[in-house]
């Protein structure tokens, strides 16, 4: 792109984010089933994880969740029981954005990061409306970490939080100069784990160029005691090379000419991206979390509209669904 760093597609918005206000409210919050609720406060239901009160046992039923089952009265009583709990009034939600030197890219529309900035603030938007507390993790080599809070000043420190991290301006040092331990998605993912408690509702944002060794094994964990879901930030170059042609390329430190008329470099561009995105759809697959791709040119509520269908049709599937935010029906 060829615009000052300070135009809205390159440099993240507060006023673009502020603005973002009156879209998250045609979100509509929309229970599938007598589960737990998706950035919705002010509710009670089963939930699985802690931040919850034990209310009972009753005689299990078919469709009811077995990780619930109370194995000491199913023993006593010689037929099965499940426990009933009550969830908290308040259900933290957690957003995850890469701000990664990858993520300052685009051939069309805004930046990857811009696109996450606003995505993110869609989500806070959300959350806050429904009297729930938002939290977030910004990572780009160092990290900044937001404990869940509710009501508009939650969310104007989540948006202050992202204009911040957004800027190129303010960019960390390059990934060449930073120590090891913060090259990865890995080392965002345990630190995440400090910011989102078990039960929370955690959004994945990220180009997720940064996977590691040790990224399944952190997301595994992180799955198993929250609900996570994924969005992957992707640019039309990330699905296609470009037309025939030579062009200058460079990742901030060297350059380099891509030629785009040899058709084995055609081929191996097409191979390496076509591999990065396989291996980030089977790791979220392999560990249950919902993704949609999010191009640099599309409407990021449409893109949020579509992964919470994703994920309530993936909860239906699975047994007993958990609540879900869909859109209005004038919402499109």
């Amino acid at each position: 792109m060829s615009q000052p760093i300070d135009h809205p597609a390159i440099r993240v918005s507060a006023e673009d984010l502020i603005g973002l206000r009156a879209r998250a409210e045609r979100l509509q919050l929309k229970r599938v089933a007598t589960s737990r609720a998706a950035l919705a406060g002010v509710h009670r239901s089963r939930f699985r994880g802690r931040g919850m009160d034990y209310r009972e046992s009753r005689h299990y039923q078919a469709g009811d969740d077995i990780r619930t089952m109370d194995w000491r009265i199913t023993a006593r009583a010689g037929h099965p029981h499940i426990k009933v709990f009550d969830e908290e009034r308040e259900r933290p939600v957690v957003v995850l954005v890469d701000f990664g030197p990858s993520m300052f890219f685009a051939s069309r529309g805004v930046f990857k990061s811009v696109q996450a900035a606003r995505l993110a603030a869609l989500i806070g938007w959300s959350a806050v409306g429904r009297g729930d507390r938002v939290g977030a993790l910004l990572f780009n080599g160092g990290h900044t970490e937001l404990a869940p809070r509710g009501g508009r000043r939650g969310q104007m420190r989540l948006i202050r939080a992202l204009v911040d991290a957004g800027d190129p301006a303010r960019r960390i040092q390059p990934v060449a100069a930073m120590p090891a331990e913060h090259h990865g998605l890995g080392d965002a993912l345990v630190r995440l784990r400090r910011v989102a408690r078990p039960g929370s509702l955690v959004f994945l944002l990220s180009d997720f160029y940064r996977m590691d060794a040790d990224t399944g094994r952190h997301l595994s964990h992180l799955a198993r005691h929250n609900d996570l879901l994924a969005v992957q930030l992707l640019d039309a170059l990330e699905l296609a090379p470009p037309p025939p042609g030579r062009y200058a390329i460079s990742d901030g430190r060297r350059r380099g000419v891509f030629d785009a008329v040899d058709v084995r470099e055609r081929k191996r561009w097409r191979s390496h991206f076509d591999a990065h995105q396989a291996a980030v759809r089977a790791l979220m697959a392999g560990n249950g979390v919902p993704l949609v791709s999010c191009l640099t040119d599309a409407d990021p509520v449409r893109v949020l509209m579509e992964l919470l269908r994703t994920r309530a049709q993936s909860s239906s599937q699975s047994g007993p669904s958990p609540s879900a935010l869909t859109p209005s029906a004038g919402a499109a």
